[in-house]
């Protein structure tokens, strides 16, 4: 199995900043895609932003050039850093690993348990 831990999640000001950060553990083999979702009180959960093994990133329009997502492979961790946040970004923030655990085993999904990040004056 793989464990996802969030962490970073918070309460900030409109125009503020944050980080988040996500480590994966457990039985690895191998990692493909990392990313982050949101869910926001009465909505559903929706992308905000993934990143391949190799660099490759992909974001929702809603955040583009605003924020940034990244990873260390090394450390298994993907990072998402959060500029010019808006009251609207306001949701729990969950992190989504496409990860192996076994060279015969196929990728699957795994989530951690969210993080909540809320943006108010």
């Amino acid at each position: 199995q793989v464990q996802l831990v969030e962490s970073g999640g918070g309460l900030v000001q409109p125009g503020g900043s944050l980080r988040l950060a996500c480590v994966a553990s457990g039985s690895i083999f191998g990692i493909n895609t990392m990313g982050w979702y949101r869910q926001a009180p009465g909505k559903e959960r929706e992308l905000v932003a993934v990143i391949t093994h190799g660099g490759n990133t992909n974001y929702a329009d809603s955040v583009k050039g605003r924020f940034t997502i990244s990873r260390d492979n090394a450390e298994n961790t993907v990072y998402l850093q959060m500029n010019s946040l808006k009251p609207e970004d306001t949701a729990v923030y969950y992190c989504n690993s496409n990860a192996r655990t076994s060279f015969r085993s196929g990728y699957m999904d795994y989530w951690g348990e969210g993080t909540l990040v809320t943006v108010s004056s």
